[in-house]
């Protein structure tokens, strides 16, 4: 079963400025970095900052895979998963999510979340919307989001999604 859908609200677009930001690994464990086949993995409670993005996992592997892009794997270990966060554009709202395997592509713009993934949308603190799956497909560009179950588990997914915030009552009536 899938299911396809744009949170709602509005676009769900990252934080552009994040682009042209350094990119940040940091690790508890020795990592590479090999110049010649670009290519670097890092182990052991792995942070990754590139501006309002964050992600955490067990293991990162990042490659360059030319004209400036990136393709990484981040994966988690039983019992923690890897995480992803990031700012909305011009909003106070962040994209967060958890899976045992999250992949992107910068080329694309697209993140993959698998294995008992959950994304929400964050209102400053406050969940807005969530989405549950065994993979969920965040395409930045078409700022939409697909969701799939496991055939295994019967294929269910879920997505609750909260009203918008009631506008500001400055018009009369």
């Amino acid at each position: 079963m899938s299911a396809a859908l744009a949170l709602a609200g509005g676009a769900v677009q990252a934080d552009q400025a994040d682009r042209s930001q350094p990119l940040v690994i940091e690790a508890n464990k020795p990592g590479t970095v090999d110049m010649l086949k670009q290519v670097v993995v890092f182990n052991g409670n792995v942070l990754v900052t590139q501006g309002t993005m964050r992600i955490k996992a067990e293991r990162m592997e990042l490659r360059e895979v030319g004209e400036g892009h990136r393709t990484a794997t981040a994966l988690g270990v039983p019992g923690t998963q890897a995480t992803f966060r990031q700012k909305r554009e011009g909003l106070d709202e962040y994209i967060e999510g958890t899976a045992d395997r999250i992949d992107y592509d910068s080329r694309s713009d697209l993140l993959k979340l698998t294995g008992n993934a959950h994304v929400r949308r964050l209102r400053g603190s406050s969940v807005a919307d969530e989405i549950t799956g065994e993979l969920i497909t965040y395409d930045n560009r078409a700022e939409l989001f697909s969701v799939a179950g496991n055939n295994a588990s019967g294929g269910r997914v879920r997505a609750v999604l909260t009203p918008p915030p009631p506008a500001a009552s400055g018009a009369s009536r």
